[in-house]
């Protein structure tokens, strides 16, 4: 009887060790090859979608449903994600072998709508460098009382499913040639009308009577903005690898922080090289294309986890909100995955790698101002929808 006991413990033993070596191998990736009855090393493709339920094709051919694990051979692989009613999402993945490699589609309608945020008109949109506030101006006019001209703020963040309680007016008057520039924390704003400079409350109205001129300060005040400002990058860089923030220092016109503080958008303003190796290289990063090697007038979006730098345009274009007509200009959406890119005559949403491009509107409106907001389903842009003799607005795009 003891006898007995004994071997059914050692089996039980050899089962359970066996059973658990295959869960391991499992997990890992190995999958069983029914041709030569040998356990071959796999990866893990981890696939989500936004929305989900979206179709995964791999190099052509339909495997699944997103927000599934998929074990593949380790290779390179044409990844597509479809869904009726938006833009297919497209990358070329490298699996490697009992690596979990991650990927997130974000689709965006290929049909968005639009619908108008302001009717009075609307002149100069200038968004806050934290993305939390638009200021723009509304004109006097026939179609337009006094109840509506002057200086008004859409706050972007007020509330997470929409636009909030929508805009508002900060202050009076007529706003022809107006120029506005908002304080670092989106908080003060700066009004100059002619030789007159008034520094706002954006959050709330002041009347054209109670204005009190600082024409004489504006200068120092745009100084101590600036100081402080720069007082905040160089805090910001301050923990990055020495090479990288020698090139965001002294070689690059601008840079931008992502929302979530993981990746740094930026325009080289002279030649460099980013070494290899800045951060321990982490498994499963991303396999898109990087370029390394930093030329002079062009934008990269530096990836800070997994030291990778990714070319976004080889063309001028303006990232920190002081739009020229004549350039695109690239803005961070909330997500810190996308960008926005504004060029003339469309806009376009494109993965934080420069990869998925997708041009969600095309058609009449005044580029740069394209402007994303904190809830991701939507943008917001300056148009008179084609008609010249119409008066510009600023109108939301549902592009999710």
């Amino acid at each position: 009887m003891i006898k007995i006991r004994v071997i059914f413990f050692l089996v039980t033993l050899v089962v359970v060790g066996v059973l658990g070596l295959f869960v391991s191998y499992y997990a890992r990736g190995y999958r069983l090859d029914l041709g030569t009855f040998k356990f071959q090393p796999n990866g893990i493709l981890v696939l989500r979608s936004e929305p989900d339920g979206a179709s995964v094709y791999i190099n052509g051919h339909l495997k699944t449903a997103t927000n599934a694990s998929i074990s593949i051979p380790p290779g390179t692989y044409d990844v597509e994600v479809r869904k009726d009613g938006y833009f297919s999402w497209y990358k070329r993945l490298v699996i490697e072998k009992e690596i979990v490699t991650q990927a997130s589609a974000s689709l965006f309608k290929n049909v968005p709508s639009l619908s108008p945020t302001t009717s009075a008109g609307a002149v100069n949109p200038v968004m806050a460098e934290d993305g939390g506030k638009i200021a723009y101006s509304v004109l006097p006019g026939k179609d337009v009382g006094t109840d509506k001209s002057g200086l008004w703020v859409l706050d972007t963040f007020s509330l997470p499913l929409g636009f909030g309680a929508g805009p508002k007016r900060i202050t009076d008057g007529d706003m022809t040639g107006a120029t506005y520039v908002f304080s670092p924390d989106g908080r003060e704003i700066l009004l100059t009308i002619t030789n007159s400079s008034f520094l706002l409350d954006t959050g709330s109205f002041t009347a054209q009577n109670q204005r009190i001129n600082i024409a004489s300060r504006m200068d120092t005040t745009l100084t101590e903005w600036a100081a402080e400002k720069e007082l905040k990058d160089q805090s910001l860089i301050r923990n990055l690898p020495p090479e990288l923030s020698d090139i965001l220092s002294r070689k690059s016109l601008s840079f931008v922080f992502s929302p979530d503080g993981t990746m740094i958008l930026y325009a080289a303003s002279s030649s460099g090289t980013l070494p290899e190796g800045l951060v321990r290289p982490l498994p499963g990063a991303s396999t898109q294309r990087q370029e390394r090697s930093v030329q002079t007038g062009h934008t990269y979006v530096y990836d800070i986890k997994e030291d990778r730098n990714f070319l976004i345009t080889d063309q001028p274009a303006t990232i920190d909100n002081t739009d020229n007509p004549e350039q695109g200009a690239l803005r961070w959406m909330s997500t810190s995955r996308h960008l926005l890119f504004a060029l003339n005559g469309q806009v376009v949403i494109m993965d934080y790698d420069g990869t998925n491009r997708q041009t969600v509107y095309s058609g009449s409106y005044f580029a740069p101002s394209a402007f994303p907001f904190s809830n991701t389903t939507k943008l917001l842009i300056l148009t008179n929808l084609g008609a010249p003799a119409a008066t510009a607005n600023l109108y939301t795009l549902t592009v999710k």
